[in-house]
């Protein structure tokens, strides 16, 4: 058993789930859903709402929103965080890997930026454990922004604004640290509450429609619950692609990257094992996984269908699924992400 791939609840709830959908009919799970006015209690459901007060420095926030759009950060002042994780695109850039300085291609796909902060380990294969330990990457990788911390510092450093902004909030003034505090600051601000789905769970029968509600009953039945749930709905554990049947030797052409943790710990336990995802706004957030080989939502639910329950799901059970799925999508600034 892997030490810390599922806690031991969340195995419990698994290994439940697991054995009941095995044992019990699909058809009839399908067609008794839960009745539309139903309203589960918050403190007894698997998923969360998402906490609209963050209780952030407003400053801190503002210096790091500034520096998440500031292209200086990469060494051609060409690429910002905001290349890869832009705001006007759900936090993602949309496409299956991201360009970096001059051109390159990334490897692997840019997982939206949106509640990340309710994440417990940032990057697919969790290498960083916090916000402000995950903008050493990008800043730093050749293929990204390709930059380094000295070379940061001096062109920030030539900036009277930011030489303001960071006396007025760290005693050291333009320092690593504080940049990726700021930085760190401003991407936990990027929650977005009020999804219809969050709006159900806090007591609005009306909220989800009856579709909806099967939707989300089928989930929970069928095993997706065992690995996404939480406020982030997903995010807060780690999970092997591939529980059910092997997708890399389906996919083909492996890669370093799709190792994932095993890049990280060099366990072989950990051979094809990502955080899981979060589905929050998952409706506008494609392509999906890692490689970003599913194009559309549908497709991605047919694939975790087959490789992580080893089921085939009908074109009918998808389309409940995705409209569960879809009443994910939050608000960010009170426009609906």
């Amino acid at each position: 058993m892997r030490r810390y791939l599922v806690p031991s609840l969340i195995l419990a709830v698994f290994l439940t789930a697991f054995v009941w959908w095995r044992q019990s009919s699909p058809s009839s799970r399908a067609a008794n859903p839960a009745p539309a006015a139903t309203v589960w209690k918050e403190s007894a459901e698997p998923i969360q709402p998402i906490n609209p007060t963050v209780g952030l420095d407003p400053a801190k926030v503002a210096l790091g929103q500034a520096l998440f759009n500031d292209e200086r950060l990469s060494h051609d002042n060409t690429v910002s965080c905001a290349t890869c994780h832009a705001l006007a695109t759900a936090g993602c850039d949309r496409r299956a890997t991201s360009l970096g300085i001059d051109g390159q291609q990334g490897s692997i796909n840019a997982p939206t930026v949106l509640n990340s902060g309710n994440n417990f380990k940032q990057f697919w294969d969790g290498r960083a454990s916090t916000l402000e330990d995950q903008i050493d990457g990008p800043v730093q990788a050749a293929n990204e922004m390709g930059s380094t911390w000295p070379e940061v510092l001096a062109k920030l450093n030539k900036s009277r604004d930011y030489l303001a902004s960071f006396d007025a909030l760290y005693s050291d003034g333009i320092q690593p640290k504080n940049v990726k505090d700021a930085i760190a600051a401003f991407e936990r601000s990027l929650i977005t509450p009020g999804s219809k789905f969050d709006r159900y769970l806090r007591g609005e029968p009306d909220a989800l429609d009856a579709e909806e509600v099967k939707g989300y009953t089928v989930f929970k039945s069928y095993g997706c619950i065992s690995c996404h749930q939480g406020v982030n709905v997903g995010g807060n554990m780690f999970q092997t692609f591939g529980v059910m049947a092997d997708y890399f030797a389906d996919r083909g052409h492996v890669t370093k990257t799709d190792l994932g943790r095993y890049n990280v710990t060099g366990d072989e336990a950990d051979r094809y094992v990502f955080k899981v995802p979060s589905l929050r706004n998952v409706e506008l957030t494609a392509p999906y996984f890692h490689d970003g080989s599913a194009a559309t939502l549908e497709q991605a639910v047919q694939v975790m269908g087959k490789y992580q329950l080893g089921r085939h799901l009908s074109d009918e059970e998808t389309a409940c699924i995705v409209k569960f799925l879809k009443s994910l999508t939050g608000v960010y600034k009170g426009n609906r992400q």
